[in-house]
């Protein structure tokens, strides 16, 4: 771990971090500092083996939440980085936050929100993801809940739009019992950089770049579109299979023939 003491990281910096299989963290949430972090262990999440229990699935077909991609990231960040009574100051300090802001707008950084119905026909959110996407590789960096099942939902919905997009490697960074529970295992830091090599690059996936530029899984492999590009083509399957006013049907329905 090392220090890095500038006003923000910049965008070029933080992917070459993540390329190189390393993230930044802070000590607390006014910490004006960074450290780079590389795991012994690391957690990923196999894209074909989300664990979607009945219950999980019996939310998704009832459409208990409405879900989108990119609508609030600002939003999302806030809400991960804010202090919860169940855990120890956040490592999101307000330079890291901003650091992802800045990524966002060069479409490096996404999110995933869940909202429900709030008073006066309002929506409210309640819960999602944030995370860092790059060839066909998305590191997840932190989620929120306010109601049950808003970050499952939300985390259900990322890993359906990365296997739409075409992306091979979902990290999850660190092991928690939630994510275990959703089927993240951990692996030697030495395997996951190998497979962070394999998703890397023009030859991800075994293909040359030429080979990689149609449809939406080409959409990954091009970089900064591939969750939105991925998140948009569900929706395009949803209304073809007729689920339209239900996508969290179609989400569950493709989650339980490739889990």
């Amino acid at each position: 771990m090392s220090r890095h003491d500038t006003s923000i990281i910049p965008p070029e910096l933080l992917l070459q971090a993540y390329r190189a299989g390393i993230f930044p963290m802070s000590d607390s949430r006014d910490d004006p500092e960074v450290y780079w972090v590389e795991p012994r262990m690391r957690a990923i999440l196999p894209l074909g083996g989300f664990h979607l229990s009945h219950s999980l699935a019996r939310t998704l077909r009832r459409g208990r939440f409405r879900v989108t991609c990119n609508e609030a990231f600002d939003a999302v960040i806030d809400a991960c980085a804010a202090p919860r009574a169940d855990a120890e100051d956040s490592w999101i300090s307000l330079r890291i936050a901003e650091s992802y802001r800045e990524l966002h707008r060069h479409g490096h950084a996404h999110s995933i929100e869940t909202w429900q119905a709030g008073p006066g026909g309002t929506e409210v959110l309640v819960g999602g993801l944030y995370g860092v996407g790059f060839d066909r590789v998305f590191c997840g960096e932190s989620m929120f809940s306010r109601v049950s099942d808003a970050s499952k939902v939300a985390l259900a919905w990322l890993v359906a739009a990365l296997r739409r997009a075409g992306a091979e490697l979902l990290d999850c960074q660190f092991t928690t019992p939630h994510l275990a529970s959703l089927g993240a295992v951990e692996i030697p830091q030495a395997h996951y950089l190998d497979l962070l090599e394999a998703a890397s690059g023009a030859q991800a996936g075994g293909e040359s770049s030429a080979g990689a530029s149609s449809g939406a899984a080409g959409a990954f492999a091009a970089g900064a579109g591939g969750l939105p590009a991925g998140f948009a083509a569900l929706l395009v399957d949803a209304a073809a299979a007729g689920l339209s006013s239900s996508p969290g049907n179609f989400i569950a329905q493709s989650l339980t023939h490739t889990s």
